[in-house]
Order: C-alpha cells, then structure tokens, then sequence
C-alpha cells in the first residue's frame, strides 16, 4: 500500500511525517504494551538478554574489520547502525507462530522488545555519530520517547500495577497500528530504490552479518553455553536469523543517512531470507531439536 501510494500520489505523500508519527507517538504506545503484556519471570528475562549478548558479541567483531571495508564513514556507519537489526515485529511473531505454535508468542515478544531496545541504543549511536559527536550521540538517545516509555512500562510490571481492560484494548491498537504504519513506510521508500543503484557492496556485507555471522555465533553461544530447552533455543534462533528491521529506515530519515540505500539494504536481505529460510529451519532441526 505504501508503494502504490507513494507512486500515484508523489509529492503529496510526506515519508518523514510518517516516520515522526511511528518514532515519537506509535512506537512508545507498542513498546508500553509490549513490555506489560507478559509478567516478568526468569524465562522472559534470560532469553532477550542472551539474545543482546549474541548482538553485541557480533558488533565486536564487526567494528574490529569494517573500517578495512568501508572507505566511506557514512557506509561504515549504516552497516555497524543496521545489520544486526531484524524484523523481530512484524516477520519474527507470525512466522514463530507458523513454526513454533502460539507458545511462542510471549518469547518472541520479549525478544522483539530486546531487539528495539538494541536498535534505539547502540543504532540510534552509530546513526547519530554521523552528525555529532560521542557525547552528543549519547544524548540523542535519550531523547527518543521509546526509552522513557520502556522504562515506565518496567515499572508498571515489576510492581504488577494493573492496567484496565479498555486502556490496555487501547494500547493494543496502537500497537497494531505502529506495526501497520511502520510498513507503508518501507514501501514509500522502495519506490525510490532502483535497482540499478543498489548499493551492492553495502547490501551484500550487510545480509552476510545478519544471515550468516550473527546466527552462527548463536547457535554457538547456545550449543556450548547454555542449557535452555529445544523451543526457546529455536525461538532465538530464528529470531536472529530474520532480515533486517524496517525501523532502520526511520532512523536514516531522522538523520538523514542515505534513506534509498538503506530501504535497499533492506530488500535485500528480505529477498535472501526467503531463499535461505527453508535451510534455516533445516539448521535449527539438525543442531537443536
């Protein structure tokens, strides 16, 4: 819908409206239902923390060879703020149900909300640093409403305050919407992606680390460290192996870091998930079930 709208309507169709409606209003709104939706227990807590330490144990690797990759400061800054940022929401939750059942649905909640909290820290920094400074960057973080909210949202569940049945049907809906909204602006964006101008080089290091490296160092982690049951190691897994996040786009709009490339990078890897995922689900079956 995004895509054929942005192509009939042009001009009239503002994508940064957009993405300030989904960043500042919608966003806080899912992230507060999502982190109140389930009492927090050892299985929820554990599972998004390991999820993070896969993330941040494949960033160090990342920063250790990307400058030997990237001339450009700008390209070396969209591969480090969006490649181990995946689509957790809106890919990640159905497709656990479809292979997983609607157990899944509380653990690939907490772990979508792990991956947010990720990508409104360290991406938001490596996006920002292209136009501030270390200590300006920090800050800009703090000034996105989603942190404030989850920690607010935190607080409401470890107190176990209750929140009543039609303020809570409310906030759903906002979820939803955000879900919806954050969509139609990825296809606003791939209307200006062509494919002769597909930053190949970026797109191509970006879907090795999101669909090769950071899975791998996962099932690692998880053969050789930890002892949680078959599903919940599964659910990890596959929430690792999805393509990247379309929030990506948001943040390379808010500062202004090449939109069309990422939106591209982006299709990229959702193209390359697709000829991959029946191998995925193969890998996950041999190396943990």
């Amino acid at each position: 819908m995004g895509f054929i709208a942005k192509k009939k309507l042009q001009t009239q169709i503002d994508e940064k409206t957009l993405v300030l409606i989904s960043l500042y209003y919608l966003q806080p709104i899912m992230i507060f239902w999502g982190l109140t939706k389930e009492p927090l227990n050892y299985e929820f807590i554990f599972s998004p923390i390991f999820t993070i330490i896969c993330m941040l144990s494949t960033l160090g690797l990342m920063l250790l060879y990307s400058k030997f990759i990237f001339s450009s400061k700008t390209d070396n800054n969209i591969f480090l703020a969006t490649a181990l940022i995946g689509n957790t929401g809106n890919l990640g939750i159905p497709l656990g149900i479809a292979l997983f059942g609607e157990q899944s649905v509380p653990y690939t909640s907490i772990i979508n909300i792990a991956n947010i909290f990720f990508m409104y820290t360290v991406s938001i920094f490596f996006f920002a640093r292209e136009q501030f400074n270390f200590w300006q960057s920090i800050k800009s973080i703090f000034k996105i409403p989603v942190i404030w909210f989850a920690v607010f949202a935190l607080f409401i569940n470890y107190y176990k305050i209750p929140i009543p049945k039609e303020f809570d049907f409310a906030l759903e809906m906002g979820a939803y919407s955000a879900l919806t909204l954050q969509l139609m602006i990825f296809g606003t964006y791939l209307y200006s992606v062509k494919i002769k101008a597909i930053p190949w080089k970026l797109s191509l290091h970006i879907s090795f680390v999101k669909h090769i490296l950071l899975p791998v160092i996962g099932l690692i982690l998880i053969i050789n460290f930890t002892d949680l049951n078959s599903m919940i190691a599964s659910i990890i897994i596959m929430e690792l192996m999805v393509p990247l996040a379309v929030n990506n786009v948001n943040f390379s709009v808010i500062y202004n870091v090449k939109s069309s490339d990422v939106a591209a990078t982006i299709l990229v890897s959702s193209a390359i998930f697709v000829l991959l995922l029946h191998f995925y689900i193969e890998i996950i079956d041999y190396f943990i079930k």
